[in-house]
């Protein structure tokens, strides 16, 4: 036996541990097996104990002298079949600290019957809620009184922002929401106003809100064979970035206007609908040059005469035309491979240049050279004044050359090709032979389509712009010092010729499927200044500017000739006459304070 630990040396644990029926069947048995209870000892013995001795705490003492100092006896236990011998583990048990200052007695008193603990549903726990395990049972740490469940349960447990799934009723939804309130009080008051006024909104107003469903759909988008047209048509009117959803023309600056209907129409019938031909001009002298299948014809803006200046060989076609920088004379491009010479005043062809395999899509002067660009990626100098011709052949084009165009000054040519490449040339010749070739100073592979547009900017020389096909919508702008790219803007559509507004920071392009269109474009922000949206009923391919600066000559598929004044130059021309002396003999009086810059009538409004 392990002798008693006195009690002034026990450690108190502040934990006492509960009396489980087991324990006390154990303590009834240990007693009824004893039989009398001896006497208690008056003085503690350090002594090993007996079975007797008195301080066992689980043998309670039935018969006490009536001066003894000892506790109050303990109640009657029942009776149960055999005995349990005692051990050191219940010795151990009472050592331990079983039984605290009052005694066995003191703590029988209390227990009178088994807990049972009361049935309860099973509770879902979260992860933050712990639980404690003693004995057989596993308890909450935080147990709830009565009333504190019922407020719990009156409380309100609605989400402010997910609904059950269930209710469809949105006004119910809506009037539930109406019931619940932010918690202000656990925020602060001045936080609570600065995140108002930060946020712009009341203090009592809900930010989300739940509003009826919107109406069903109408019974029309139940045929399905109008649903399928829709969808197969929905790629025509698909717009690309820049475009404008309207048809008539959008002014994107109020202080800029254009007209939207064009001055003066002519017939043009049998006008060829080709993306890669150049089939219109406008000379210095006000004449416009324009192809028309076989035929090519003169149109006089001054007098507003046609002229038929001559026919391309039998079984071919006109495939390009150009004028000299005077005007005075005019070259044709055959579609068999010739470039022929007319004399614009005489209508007398000089001669004709020979020596390309196929036809001849661009040409381009710069005073008495003549430059061609051919469907086998190739192009020829041709100096007029001698009698061969050929003087440089530049090769640098694996596909057929549709732009081409000479800078004013003459010392730079830019081409564009089927190859999608943008090519810069030296221009200078010098003393060359018949065999002579160049290479490009800039090759410029950034477009995805085809390159027809190339124009070169008339008040800043260095600049070239270019613009590509369908598959490419996109104008590019070149410094051609550098060779670096200033500036791109992407259109709607294919861009089928540049123009540069001679007395402003402006740039035109003329567009093909599917917005048939004239845009015009701020430089150097390239801001959309305006656009006429079905400028042609087909695609515009041609255009070309007025000697004067103001009018705009476009050429489509619609076999139709089209002039817009789109650069109003009568304000710009009355505020110089205002600052200083001016002759006007040169131009017209329209009356109203309105002149005529092209010198005649013919393209005014009338």
């Amino acid at each position: 036996m392990i002798p008693k630990t006195p009690s002034r040396h026990r450690s108190r644990s502040e934990v006492q541990t509960p009396l489980t029926p087991s324990l006390l069947a154990a303590m009834n048995n240990m007693a009824m097996r004893s039989g009398a209870s001896p006497q208690k000892k008056t003085s503690r013995s350090k002594g090993p104990l007996t079975p007797f001795d008195t301080t066992n705490p689980f043998i309670a003492p039935s018969q006490l002298p009536s001066s003894s100092k000892s506790r109050p006896g303990s109640p009657v236990k029942r009776a149960s079949a055999g005995g349990v011998p005692t051990s050191e583990s219940f010795q151990r048990q009472a050592i331990g600290g079983v039984i605290r200052k009052g005694g066995v007695e003191s703590r029988l008193d209390v227990v009178t019957n088994d807990y049972v603990p009361p049935p309860r549903a099973d509770l879902k726990r979260s992860k933050s809620t712990p639980a404690v395990v003693r004995g057989d049972f596993m308890l909450d740490c935080v147990a709830l009184t009565e009333s504190e469940e019922q407020n719990r349960a009156a409380a309100d447990h609605r989400d402010r922002f997910i609904m059950q799934k269930d209710n469809t009723d949105i006004s119910a939804v809506a009037a539930s929401l109406e019931q619940i309130s932010l918690n202000s009080t656990t925020t602060s008051p001045g936080h609570t106003a600065r995140l108002a006024a930060a946020t712009g909104m009341p203090l009592n107003r809900r930010i989300l809100g739940y509003h009826e469903p919107p109406p069903a759909a109408s019974s029309s988008t139940s045929d399905t064979l109008l649903s399928q047209q829709r969808e197969f048509a929905k790629p025509l009117y698909a717009q690309r970035p820049g475009a404008v959803g309207t048809s008539t023309g959008a002014i994107t600056n109020k202080s800029r206007k254009i007209p939207t209907q064009p001055e003066r129409v002519l017939d043009a019938p049998g006008m060829v609908d080709d993306f890669y031909l150049n089939l219109l001009s406008w000379s210095v002298q006000n004449a416009i040059a324009v192809a028309l299948e076989a035929v090519t014809y003169i149109w006089k803006a001054d007098t507003g005469s046609v002229v038929q200046l001559g026919d391309a060989p039998e079984g071919t076609y006109i495939s390009s035309v150009d004028f000299s920088n005077d005007g005075a004379f005019l070259g044709v491009g055959i579609g068999s491979g010739e470039v022929e010479l007319w004399d614009v005043e005489t209508g007398q062809k000089l001669r004709t240049m020979s020596g390309h395999t196929s036809q001849i899509a661009a040409l381009s002067w710069h005073q008495h050279i003549l430059s061609s660009g051919c469907a086998d990626g190739s192009i020829w100098h041709h100096d007029v004044r001698v009698p061969r011709h050929k003087v440089m052949e530049l090769l640098g084009h694996t596909g057929e050359v549709c732009g081409l165009k000479w800078r004013s000054d003459g010392e730079l040519l830019a081409s564009g090709g089927n190859d999608n490449v943008v090519n810069i040339w030296d221009g200078r010749i010098g003393d060359v032979g018949e065999g002579a070739r160049g290479s490009a100073k800039w090759t410029k592979r950034n477009h995805t389509a085809a390159v027809k547009a190339v124009a070169w900017c008339p008040w800043q020389p260095s600049l070239l712009a270019s613009g590509g096909g369908t598959n490419d919508a996109t104008v590019h702008i070149w410094n051609s010092t550098t060779g670096a790219r200033l500036h791109t803007v992407r259109t709607p559509s294919q861009v089928t010729s540049i123009q540069w507004a001679p007395h402003r920071k402006e740039i035109l392009t003329t567009h093909g499927y599917p917005t048939n269109s004239i845009m015009l474009h701020a430089y150097p922000s390239m801001e959309r200044v305006a656009e006429i949206r079905d400028a042609h009923d087909a695609r515009v391919l041609f255009s070309c500017v007025g000697p004067a600066g103001d009018v705009v000559c476009t050429g489509a598929g619609d076999e139709n000739l089209k002039f817009w004044r789109i650069w109003d130059l009568q304000s710009e021309q009355l505020t110089k006459k205002k600052t200083k002396k001016k002759d006007l003999s040169s131009v017209e009086d329209l009356g109203g304070g309105r002149i005529n810059p092209t010198k005649e009538g013919i393209l005014s409004i009338r």
